[in-house]
Parts: structure tokens; C-alpha cells; sequence
């Protein structure tokens, strides 16, 4: 959404749910292979026979699956702060009851996602607030997410994507992801790499126009170069 308004009239963009959120249902088995089959399906039915993809933070890694399972139909992946390991702080959430009560009090609880936004100020601009959308989710699934995530946490199980990828993060991010990034480019020397001034790990909210730049002009400019070429 925060895109949409940068958003050239001739690119089209389409935004989903991962399965198990908003309308859509909960994958067959908990595995990013069963979530990344169920993503394939709805793209197979778009009426387009290429496309980039675009990966969030953790729908990067699904984004990673998908360009296994698509690879004939993908021009570009693009990974938008992902992550090459799971932190230790996030891991602590992984504990047994421990790790699940501690995840529940820090983000399924109000004063959990307000305290937790306040420490993180230095990772995020004034305006954007890191654990807002947690505010209408099914914990479940979201706990689900983070134990796929950690089970797929070996970033060198990708080495065999070959589809052109472009990394891209906020200049404010977290540590881990900006040693992600130097991960991934020793995974992929050809990887592009892009820094976002001023974004914090939210860059589709902190700064869309930006992240729409590289998006809709540098990389459709660079597809359509290689098409004619």
C-alpha cells in the first residue's frame, strides 16, 4: 500500500497474504515449502508470464523458495531486509513455555509492542512504529512463522538460486541484517546491493518513495534494457 501511490501506470503490483493471514487459509503442513506451493498457485494463475518478485524481511526467504519452484517465470527476485540467520533475540522466543511466554508478553500484549517499539526508537524513524501490525494477528500462526523461519535459518541451503537478485536495506536496520547482507553477497557475487537512507528495518513505510525508485524506475529500466537487448 504504501507503494501504490509512487506506483508507474504501466507496472502492475500485487500484494498477498502469506497463508494463514488476512482471507488466507492456513498452509496443508507447516513447512516454507508447503507455504511457498500455495503462493506458487496463486501466482500461476495470474495472467502474466514473468514477473518479479518482492520480499519483505521473512517473505524473502518464502520468496527464495519460490524462485526453486518458478524459476522459468522469474526475472528478479528482490529481498527487502531479510535476514540470513535467525538472531539470538529471536531465538529466545524458540525457549519451550519460556520462549512462548516471552513472545506472547512482548508482542501479543499491548504494553509489550509499546515498550518493545520505544527500545527499538534507534532501529525506526519517529513516525514508524515496529510492532503495530501484531496488533490483529493469530499469534499462532505468527509463532508458526518464526519456527519455520528458524528451521530454514542456514542461509548457504540457497546457494543453488540462480535467478538475478537484488538486496536492498534500510540504513538503520538491525546488525544482523546488515551482516545478512554481506552474507548473502558472498552467497551471490552478482547480487546488486541497495542502502536505503534513513529507513530503519521498515522501509516500505519509512521511505516508500525510495524504496519505489529502485523498484518501479532503476530495476524496470534495467528489465527492459535486457528484453530489447
Amino acid at each position: 500500500e504504501p507503494l501504490e501511490r509512487f506506483r508507474p501506470d504501466y507496472i502492475s503490483f500485487w500484494s498477498l497474504d502469506l497463508p494463514g493471514y488476512g482471507q488466507s487459509p492456513a498452509p496443508g503442513s507447516w513447512t516454507l515449502d508447503a507455504v511457498a506451493e500455495q503462493v506458487a498457485g496463486a501466482l500461476r494463475n495470474l495472467d502474466r508470464d514473468r514477473f518479479t518478485l518482492v520480499g519483505n524481511c521473512s517473505g524473502a526467504i518464502v520468496g527464495l523458495h519460490l524462485a526453486r519452484k518458478m524459476r522459468e517465470r522469474i526475472d528478479r527476485l528482490v529481498m527487502i531486509d531479510p535476514f540470513a540467520y535467525m538472531p539470538w533475540y529471536f531465538g529466545l522466543f524458540l525457549r519451550g513455555q519460556f520462549g512462548r511466554r516471552a513472545y506472547d508478553a512482548t508482542f501479543a500484549s499491548r504494553l509489550g509492542r509499546t515498550l518493545t517499539n520505544s527500545a527499538l526508537q534507534h532501529k525506526r524513524t519517529v513516525d514508524s512504529h515496529l510492532t503495530s501490525s501484531f496488533a490483529e494477528v493469530n499469534h499462532d500462526t505468527v509463532y508458526r512463522y518464526l519456527q519455520m523461519l528458524d528451521e530454514n535459518s542456514n542461509y548457504r541451503q540457497f546457494a543453488d538460486v540462480d535467478v538475478p537478485i537484488t538486496l536492498i536495506h534500510g540504513e538503520r536496520t538491525f546488525a544482523a541484517v546488515k551482516r545478512s547482507i554481506d552474507l548473502w553477497s558472498i552467497l551471490w557475487p552478482l547480487a546488486e546491493r541497495y542502502e536505503l537512507k534513513g529507513a530503519g528495518h521498515l522501509p516500505l513505510e519509512e521511505t516508500p518513495q525510495q524504496l519505489a525508485s529502485i523498484l518501479f524506475d532503476t530495476l524496470c529500466e534495467e528489465q527492459l534494457k535486457a528484453e530489447v537487448a
